[in-house]
């Protein structure tokens, strides 16, 4: 298979996170604002070296603006994408493909969020209210049932796989000091937890947390002159099918079955290569659904697939060890996480969570009701 151009073209550098959990008295400025300063002092670059902007936020309508403001930046290149929680994976795509070009040098990726302490509950804007507003739904969730109750009624799966994905972050939570949720917790909890909406109960749901992330890219020639382990974009690619989820082709199906193809054909690799997966877990559903849409197993069999702590820690393959939206932390969009983690288990810094091989991580981004959908590889150099 020929290698694509762009593989290998830039690493990350630097990365940080910030305010996980609880950050009482902090802004969701202020908050990015602390993570990308890590992130920069991670990388051994100075702030006034960032040309490139990309960000996010549910809180500013313009935010690479706000960012800019905010960071005293002035950068040569900026873009706002938002997909929702899967913009930062594509975020990485956008900075490889500016980096290259030679539009910028240095790339800031970041997110922030004070969700948590602002008060913020589990609602989405994502969704164009002139479709369900009459039926009076509950969004997100109210969609990701629907999704988790078609899977139950055309693969036979059950509540009980659905309860093993949240235990499965839960494992991997309680091996991260960071995790906003660890301690015990059983099946029978999760299955008898508050419904919230019928199959998902408050346990099948991804918490509500303040965060913040941030990463540093360069081109890849600069990256082997600073002074921390690079992590190198291999490939990503991006699918969106649908905005609101009564226009989504088939709950069973998100357009992960083509991003994660692609992706992975960008990286020149397959599943089997890969050593970690972390995949946004807004709600237990997710995982069953982006197993098998990115081909880890046959559509229909993911909850089959995580039975047994398969995905767990000293399971067969590593799903979200840093413990997931379900565990770890969720503030809004939670794409970004997915990075840093994937980031840091390439680069051996998770501590007791480490995985004793990790040179290939897949990162899977999923932004509005099951909607925009994108997925990148990272590697050590040893991929290249």
């Amino acid at each position: 298979m020929s290698q694509h151009y762009l593989r290998g073209k830039t690493a990350i550098v630097g990365m940080a996170t910030a305010g996980i959990g609880e950050a009482p008295g902090f802004s969701a400025m202020e908050l990015l604002g602390q993570a990308a300063v890590g992130a920069v002092a991670d990388a051994g670059v100075k702030l006034q070296d960032i040309d490139g902007v990309f960000a996010a936020t549910s809180s500013h309508a313009f935010p690479t603006m706000s960012v800019v403001e905010y960071l005293g930046l002035k950068p040569k290149f900026f873009d706002g994408t938002n997909v929702g929680g899967s913009s930062f994976e594509m975020h990485l795509l956008q900075a490889t493909l500016a980096l290259e070009a030679g539009l910028c040098d240095v790339a800031l990726v970041c997110y922030g969020s004070n969700q948590r302490t602002a008060g913020g509950r589990l609602v989405s804007m994502s969704e164009p209210q002139w479709h369900e507003t009459p039926y009076k739904p509950r969004h997100p969730i109210t969609a990701y049932s629907l999704a988790a109750s078609r899977h139950m009624a055309q693969f036979g799966t059950t509540r009980e796989q659905l309860a093993d994905v949240a235990l499965a972050a839960r494992g991997w939570a309680n091996l991260n000091p960071e995790a906003f949720a660890r301690g015990p917790l059983t099946k029978e909890q999760i299955l008898s937890a508050r419904m919230i909406s019928d199959p998902l109960t408050a346990a099948d749901c991804c918490l509500v947390t303040d965060g913040a992330a941030a990463v540093i890219l360069v081109r890849s020639d600069r990256a082997r002159d600073l002074p921390g382990k690079p992590v190198y974009f291999l490939g990503a690619a991006g699918a969106n099918y649908h905005r609101s989820i009564v226009a989504m082709p088939d709950l069973t199906t998100t357009a992960a079955a083509e991003s994660g193809p692609r992706a992975m054909q960008m990286a020149g690799i397959n599943q089997s290569d890969i050593d970690l997966a972390m995949l946004y877990d807004a709600f237990t559903i997710n995982t069953i659904l982006f197993l098998e849409d990115l081909g880890f197993c046959p559509k229909g069999e993911g909850g089959n697939f995580v039975e047994g702590g398969r995905i767990a820690p000293g399971g067969e393959l590593a799903v979200n060890t840093n413990g997931g939206g379900l565990s770890c932390v969720h503030p809004g969009m939670y794409g970004l996480f997915l990075i840093t983690e994937a980031v840091a288990q390439i680069r051996g810094d998770v501590g007791e969570r480490q995985l004793t091989d990790c040179n290939l991580a897949l990162c899977h981004g999923n932004g509005g009701t099951l909607s925009s959908q994108c997925t990148a590889i990272l590697g050590s150099a040893a991929t290249l």
